[in-house]
């Protein structure tokens, strides 16, 4: 069976396994490197970005994530997990830089100015209710990025090839379509990579 992994560092691991199992895949915690071996898509959970990145090079992780995602396996950041993937960050040094992207840290404001909304999203749905706390977003996208949704003319949901992110938090309802979308983009992989 096809096994999805998250990063279980810091940030929304419950939540993102009871939402990957939701989607039908099955789901596992991934707090060593080597565990990378025994997935088929990995998630970059929600947190905080810098403690997360600290984290990452405390364990190891660093260079093992990126060459995951060289490999073509897919990767999906949420909210501090976009942080990570993005190859820029406004005002500060890069951190995984696995999409072609510049992105702005707590962008929206802080926790206070935390809200919810009903997106529509390219290939997963018109109105998927997105959770936004303390979330970046996308200032410029390359063009080989596609951009999936926007809220108030801001880029929040973006994909590069195998690699997806939103700012905002899927895992946090009880809407499993995103994650459903992720799930299909794993399945697709594994078959690319079989051939």
């Amino acid at each position: 069976m096809m096994t999805i992994g998250v990063l279980a560092l810091q940030g929304a691991v419950r939540e993102h396994i009871r939402s990957i199992e939701a989607a039908g895949a099955k789901a596992m915690e991934i707090k060593r490197k080597e565990q990378l071996a025994e997935i088929d898509g990995l998630i970059l959970p929600g947190g905080e970005s810098t403690t997360m990145r600290r984290l990452i090079d405390s364990y190891g992780f660093f260079s093992a994530i990126q060459q995951f995602g060289e490999t073509g396996k897919p990767i999906f950041g949420t909210c501090a997990g976009l942080i990570l993937m993005a190859k820029e960050i406004d005002g500060q040094e890069a951190h995984l830089g696995l999409m072609n992207m510049k992105v702005a840290r707590n962008a929206f404001g802080r926790q206070v100015a935390s809200f919810e909304t009903d997106l529509p999203i390219v290939h997963v749905a018109n109105d998927f209710n997105a959770v936004f706390i303390r979330a970046p977003y996308i200032l410029e996208a390359g063009s080989d990025v596609e951009i999936l949704a926007t809220y108030d003319d801001k880029i929040v949901a973006a994909k590069q090839g195998h690699y997806i992110c939103t700012a905002f938090h899927p895992e946090l309802t009880d809407d499993n379509r995103f994650m459903e979308y992720f799930v299909e983009m794993v399945e697709q992989s594994i078959k690319t990579l079989a051939s």
